[in-house]
């Protein structure tokens, strides 16, 4: 490990003694935890959609119909935008707030004496208190109701078609009016599913998992990386490998911005410069246990040797100069 004072980076030769803190990490062992959703209380909003039934016990002379008959059925009663709602005999009553059964409460005790023994049902028909809105990456994305039953995270998703991208490439985030997450949707699928509250928001974004890829490479540009934790060599694979013409599989670099440095040096970014020489044959299996990181550059040289310090200070001062203006 090379740290010339005059250098504004910290240049690392992969070796079988040094890559060990550069690793990728094992695989994670398979949970066998699900998520299953408990039933909360809903509390209505303007928008909901009720059914109300009222049932009168009395034979003669009464005002609904009798409980054997199915009751009066009151049909697509919506909460207006003040949350009050209007029955017969009830009228104009707030419900905001308040749940199914505080409802039903509510009508029996305002039909008190008009009618006897009532009985009263509420059930909701139109639930936008419990109803869960996903957009962004996602095939059909929509509010979907939760009328069957409160949803996870993967439910909520897979309603709304499934993400556009790859699993790894897709970063979850959920708002609940309180408060606001996110994941990674191989997160989700790897075991960290959760219920989602009613009313929530789920929205999909491309996560930024991506890396450059420049000099003697077969396509040399920006990329998203190919999986969750990809190897150098998975990701020297993904570019079409080295220029069999041009490279030099002496000089492989991985450029990246370490941010615990920066903290550490007064936020001055300092970079590090790992170099692997190809053209040595344990070199393959350190690139299989290489791990690279979003944002990470990797170069191919095809210039000689001596060249190599004069190639690594332009890039790593372009990297840090595209970082500082990121961060305005």
């Amino acid at each position: 490990m090379n740290n010339d004072q005059d250098q504004n980076y910290v240049l690392v030769d992969l070796t079988a003694e040094t890559i060990s803190p550069y690793m990728r990490p094992p695989e994670p062992e398979v949970v066998s935890t699900v998520a299953l959703p408990s039933v909360p209380d809903i509390s209505l909003v303007p928008g909901d959609v009720l059914r109300i039934m009222i049932a009168d016990s009395a034979m003669d002379g009464a005002i609904f119909a009798p409980l054997a008959t199915g009751g009066t059925i009151f049909e697509n009663i919506r909460v207006d935008s003040k949350g009050t709602v209007s029955l017969p005999y009830v009228g104009r009553e707030r419900v905001t707030g308040k749940t199914l059964e505080e409802v039903e409460r509510l009508i029996r005790k305002k039909l008190k004496g008009i009618t006897s023994d009532v009985q009263v049902q509420a059930t909701l028909t139109g639930d936008l208190s419990g109803s869960v809105l996903v957009a962004g990456a996602v095939k059909s994305p929509g509010r979907f109701s939760a009328l069957q039953g409160p949803l996870t995270l993967l439910d909520a998703i897979n309603r709304a078609g499934g993400p556009l991208l790859e699993p790894h490439l897709i970063k979850v985030i959920v708002r609940t009016g309180q408060k606001s997450y996110q994941f990674n949707y191989q997160e989700l699928l790897a075991g960290n599913n959760q219920v989602l509250p009613p009313g929530a928001e789920v929205v999909l974004e491309r996560a930024r998992k991506r890396f450059v890829a420049m000099g003697a490479v077969g396509d040399p540009g920006l990329h998203d990386l190919p999986s969750n934790n990809p190897s150098l060599l998975e990701v020297l694979g993904s570019v079409k490998g080295l220029s069999e013409i041009k490279a030099d599989a002496a000089g492989v670099f991985v450029f990246r911005l370490d941010e615990e440095r920066n903290d550490q040096n007064g936020g001055e970014p300092v970079a590090q410069v790992f170099r692997l020489n190809l053209k040595e044959p344990a070199s393959m299996f350190l690139a299989r246990q290489f791990l690279v990181h979003p944002e990470d550059a990797i170069f191919v040289t095809n210039a000689a040797v001596h060249e190599w310090q004069k190639i690594i200070s332009p890039i790593v001062q372009v990297l840090v100069l595209g970082r500082t203006i990121e961060n305005f």
